[in-house]
This record gives C-alpha cells, sequence and structure tokens, in this order.
C-alpha cells in the first residue's frame, strides 16, 4: 500500500513494493498524491517501471557492448572498424564496471588512459561509441541509467590534420618491403590506393562487374558517407587492374580488412615506415590530384568529398610543385609577351 503523509503544507506520497526502490513524490493537493501513488502501484504490477537497482549492480559495461556490436554495430557499414574500436574498449577496466559504479569518472579516467597511447581523434571516436551505447540502452533497452555518464567528460581536441606526404624514398622502402610479403594484394592494394583515393574498405568491396576499363571508370555504389560515386582510373590504376587476375566477381577476393590491417602493420615494420597510415595513402591521392591540375569539383569527384573544408584537410600540396607551377605560368605570360 502507498503511504500518503501531510509534511508541512504539502502532501508526500510514498510507494513500497518489494523487488523495487521506494519511490516518492510531494504535492500541494492530497487527492493528487493518491492518484499518482495508485498509478506507480499499477505501473509496477504491470512491470512498467525500469529495472530495479539490483539490476545496475549486476550489469557490466561489458555486456552492453557485447548487446551493442551484436545489434547496432552488426547493422553499420563500417562494423569490422567498429568491433575493432568495441575490442579496445572492452579490453579496459570500464568495461567490468557494473553500472551502478559506473560515472563520468570513470569514462574520463578511460579518456585519459587512452590519451597517454592514442590521439584524441582515436579517443573521440571511442567516446562517441560509448555514448551511443549507453544512449541506446537508456532510450531502447529499458536500462535504468539516470543520465549518460559520457556527456560528463570534455572530450579531448581534435586530432591536427595529418600532413605526412608518401615522399619517394618511402614510397621505395614499402615497394622493396613487400617483396619478402606472403600478401599478394598488398602491392596492387596500395597502388590503387594512391591512384584512385579509395578507402581500404571501398577497395575491398570492389567488384568487376562495377570495373569499365573502356570508360577507365570504377563505380562505388555504397561509400562510407552513403552516397555512390565514380572514380575515374588513371593509366597506372588501368595497368594495376590488368594485371589482377578474375578469378572471383570481387577485384580482392576473400580479403578483409583486419587481415589488411595487420598485414599493413608487418609491412610498416619491415619498412622501417612507422606511423604511415594505410589512410594516408588516400591524404596522398588527394594532394597528387589537385597537383595534376584537377579542380575541386573534379577532386571532389574522385574522393568522393562533399565538404569542402573536410577535402582541404586532406590535401597537402608540396610547396615546391606550387612553384614549379608559378613559374610556367610566369613562363607563359613573358612568352606570350
Amino acid at each position: 500500500m502507498a503511504t500518503i503523509r501531510k509534511r508541512g503544507s504539502s502532501w508526500q506520497a510514498q510507494v513500497r513494493r518489494q523487488g523495487s526502490p521506494p519511490i516518492s513524490k510531494s504535492f500541494t493537493i492530497k487527492a493528487d498524491a493518491v492518484l499518482w501513488a495508485r498509478e506507480k502501484e499499477r505501473s509496477i504490477d504491470r512491470q512498467e517501471l525500469p529495472a530495479t537497482i539490483k539490476d545496475l549492480q549486476s550489469v557490466t559495461v561489458g555486456h552492453l557492448l557485447v548487446r551493442y556490436e551484436a545489434e547496432i554495430t552488426a547493422k553499420k557499414r563500417g562494423a569490422d572498424r567498429e568491433r575493432y574500436k568495441l575490442k579496445v574498449i572492452r579490453a579496459h577496466q570500464l568495461s567490468s564496471l557494473t553500472l551502478a559504479k559506473l560515472t563520468s569518472v570513470a569514462v574520463a579516467r578511460y579518456r585519459d588512459d587512452r590519451l597517454a597511447i592514442v590521439q584524441g581523434g582515436t579517443v573521440r571516436r571511442e567516446l562517441a561509441i560509448l555514448q551511443h551505447c549507453f544512449e541506446v540502452a537508456r532510450k531502447e533497452w529499458g536500462t535504468p541509467l539516470s543520465s549518460n555518464p559520457v556527456q560528463g567528460v570534455t572530450l579531448p581536441e581534435p586530432s591536427r590534420a595529418c600532413d605526412r606526404r608518401l615522399e619517394d624514398d618511402t614510397g621505395q622502402k614499402l615497394r622493396a618491403a613487400i617483396g619478402s610479403a606472403h600478401a599478394w594484394y598488398l602491392r596492387p592494394l596500395i597502388e590503387l590506393a594512391i591512384e584512385t583515393g579509395m578507402r581500404r574498405g571501398e577497395l575491398l568491396s570492389l567488384v568487376w562487374p562495377n570495373v569499365s576499363l573502356e570508360r577507365r571508370t570504377a563505380h562505388l555504389p555504397m561509400t562510407k558517407n552513403g552516397h555512390a560515386r565514380t572514380v575515374a582510373l588513371t593509366p597506372k590504376a588501368m595497368e594495376v587492374l590488368k594485371a589482377l587476375p578474375r578469378t572471383d566477381p570481387r577485384v580482392f577476393p576473400k580479403v578483409s580488412g583486419n587481415a589488411v590491417r595487420l598485414a599493413w602493420e608487418r609491412l610498416r615494420e619491415r619498412a622501417g615506415v612507422q606511423g604511415l597510415r594505410f589512410h594516408d595513402l588516400r591524404h596522398e591521392a588527394v594532394s597528387r590530384f589537385f597537383e595534376a591540375g584537377l579542380s575541386v569539383p573534379e577532386v571532389a569527384l574522385m574522393s568522393g568529398h562533399r565538404d569542402t573544408r573536410m577535402l582541404m584537410r586532406y590535401t597537402h600540396l608540396r610547396p615546391e610543385a606550387v612553384a614549379e607551377k608559378l613559374a610556367r605560368a610566369t613562363a607563359g605570360e613573358a612568352n606570350s609577351g
């Protein structure tokens, strides 16, 4: 039974049910207190209220992450990449915390521990996954979290735009190291990444029916931003594609993103070019497109960028290349005069 008592100038209603935490609320009118108490009792009886505090003590962050991976991550286009991030998060002690002990302080500790290992941009992406996981748990899974603990944490500053270019000696080291690699796909994959600006996942999902050597194009029906695009193929890209065997509908059959990641890390170590990411090849491609004289719309067509500001983050022109272009332009003006 609910307890209704007079407290000063107001009426307090308190509801107690075995297996549920006591709840109370104050009202100016006694009739409102009685009505509220009856509604809450019905809700508890119908199990409409959130789970009890006992559930918070038995469910861990890791439990939520496992369910999130199965129900949410699995439906995403970048599922492989997100699964890797989830694996990293679950390896941290934050994952073993029960929801009853989960606080913004614990999330901040995770942030600081990760910042000692990786850059701010990586930590921001991991925290975004955590925040979405807790939000889905609160709104869709009935998890009795009163608030999202990630929202109380200051996010690290975004990573500075990478300005690393693939210098000649770096390219030579990579090519030399590939000679002893067991992964047959590394050389053509790297060459196509540089020549087309495609992402790793786009290259691995490329199928021969979408490659037209006659038109010199490769069509990508599904990309990271959800928009299809058709990439123009350079003569070098054409040469690489022609040399690949067509034993499967996929250009790179039976090659997973994780396999490429591991092969790239081994290659990077053999070549002695630590810190170079496979994604840096996309930056290199975009910069080369501009140096070749392509306009902003033409480069955006190749890279798939729909935001010019983001495209500029990918672009790192060599000052000497700009100087050569200015010299040619100046010489042309002098000759015409």
